[in-house]
């Protein structure tokens, strides 16, 4: 089975080394949908623009996507209902639906060839047998209710999809290739005389006059837009970004693409209410249908058998889609709030973030690049204090969840130090493995690659000095106190990590 996302299936146009520019109006951290939306509003208006990224275009959670185009949140829109108001769980989907429509006007404006669709969407009671089935079917009316009234485009259906349960069904939600379209934008940008250039990392940022170093240059900025998943510190004082790490918590999602046959299904987005859910996008392409099916969630870091979760989910696809053919398979990471919404806006003076999305990236990092536009150009947007990284927590549940999920912090940072196998060696290590043993009193993280090479870096990660554990499906070295992932020979894969891991 191929080890890669569906999306990077076919190469994208690289984009150019020309000499980078001294000074900008703004600089933007991240070349995915949240960065490239960003710099593209901004050079549309008149803004010189410069993004760079550390990798390719949409080399991040933007090329590991499953690709739905919605408006349903990940957080039932009754629960937001109660912890917003129904103005604030209707603005939270007007994001979304204002995402969509936005997409689909670039892609026709300027003829990106991405594959873009208008398609139906469905929040399905539970796909597979569940204990509290009449309950989740109560909650999915009362869910369809209330988006109904609000004035979205849905109806309750008795019989839905797939399994013949009810659902939330949705009009006019939507498909497209992700990486075809942020290519298509780059090139509008670039065009526009503004810059995007990839494998350009940023070393770090000057606080006054604003400006950050890339590849060992200066570039002067009035604005700094840090759009990489999980945020980079930037200028901002250490400890408001450490206590604004607690507010996110990153999840592994794992994702199977199989063909299907010509009468399987029809094209459209299926989620059910489980939790983890389940979520699954059926598209048709040059070869016919095809399903981008996915779950098996859990906090990064915190699963010791990858290779299980890609198992059950496998098992999964062959139940609800018993002639599905699996061809490949990959994971990515969503990062997950306290109270349900994203946080997007200004962090500190003349810097803005975006991040917190859960499994809207794609729509809500497109929404994110309206409101951080409008923030810089002093324009009114609606959803600016909905999704102010300032707010607070909005409840007693949100409160709930801010504590519990930051006990990992302290207990993985002690138990981890405390769990160790003296017997174990560098010989003990098998092909394509990774552990974590003791050398000379230090941690160390060892991977022996399939050609037998040993390659050894330290274990504690570099954010916040937690030990990283292996990832065996991935091939990854995964921090479980806040998501940080690197590679085997320990280079930054996802942050909050800055730095990689300390060679041995």
């Amino acid at each position: 089975m191929l080890e890669e996302s569906l999306w990077r299936a076919h190469a994208h146009p690289a984009f150019p080394k020309s000499p980078l520019p001294n000074e900008v109006d703004v600089v933007v951290i991240g070349a995915g949908i949240t960065g490239l939306t960003t710099a593209y509003l901004l050079a549309r208006s008149g803004k010189r623009v410069a993004v760079f990224d550390r990798e390719r275009i949409g080399s991040g959670e933007t090329g590991n996507t499953s690709a739905h185009l919605t408006c349903v949140t990940d957080e039932r829109i009754t629960t937001l209902a109660k912890r917003f108001g129904d103005d604030g769980a209707c603005l939270a989907w007007e994001a979304g639906a204002t995402a969509i429509d936005l997409i689909e006007s670039n892609v026709l404006e300027r003829r990106i060839d991405c594959g873009f669709r208008r398609v139906p969407g469905y929040l399905c009671a539970p796909f597979f047998d569940s204990a509290k089935l009449r309950e989740q079917i109560d909650a999915i009316r009362a869910d369809a209710e209330l988006a109904a009234r609000l004035g979205f485009p849905v109806t309750f259906d008795e019989t839905g999809p797939l399994t013949g349960k009810p659902a939330l069904a949705i009009a006019d939600q939507a498909v497209f290739q992700p990486l075809d379209y942020l290519a298509g934008i780059a090139t509008v940008i670039e065009a526009a005389g503004s810059f995007v250039r990839e494998r350009c990392e940023v070393g770090d940022v000057i606080q006054d006059p604003l400006a950050v170093v890339v590849n060992g240059q200066t570039v002067a900025c009035t604005d700094l837009v840090i759009a990489t998943h999980m945020p980079m510190v930037g200028a901002r004082n250490l400890i408001d970004a450490t206590l604004f790490q607690t507010k996110l918590y990153p999840y592994s999602s794992y994702i199977i693409g199989a063909r299907l046959p010509a009468d399987s299904i029809a094209p459209g987005l299926y989620d059910d209410t489980t939790n983890p859910y389940f979520y699954l996008r059926v598209h048709e392409d040059s070869g016919g249908l095809y399903a981008v099916f996915g779950g098996e969630d859990h906090k990064t870091g915190q699963e010791t058998d990858t290779e299980a979760c890609y198992a059950r989910l496998e098992d999964a696809l062959q139940r609800l889609l018993p002639r599905a053919s699996a061809e490949r398979r990959w994971s990515g990471q969503v990062i997950e709030t306290s109270d349900g919404l994203p946080f997007i806006g200004e962090v500190a003076e003349h810097q803005y973030a975006a991040t917190g999305y859960a499994g809207n990236g794609l729509t809500f990092g497109t929404a994110a690049g309206m409101i951080i536009h409008d923030a810089i150009l002093g324009s009114n947007n609606p959803w600016r204090d909905l999704f102010d990284p300032q707010r607070k927590a909005s409840s007693p549940s949100a409160l709930r969840r801010l504590v519990e999920e930051n006990v990992d912090y302290p207990l993985h940072f002690i138990a981890d130090r405390l769990r160790q196998n003296r017997k174990a060696g560098v010989e003990n290590v098998p092909r394509g493995e990774g552990r974590v043993i003791m050398i000379d009193g230090q941690r160390v993280a060892v991977h022996r690659k399939d050609d037998g090479t040993v390659v050894k870096v330290s274990a504690v990660c570099t954010h916040m000095g937690c030990i990283v554990r292996w990832n065996t499906a991935e091939q990854t070295w995964d921090c479980p106190c806040h998501g940080s992932r690197f590679t085997p020979d320990g280079l930054v894969l996802a942050g909050p990590a800055e730095s990689p891991l300390d060679p041995i």
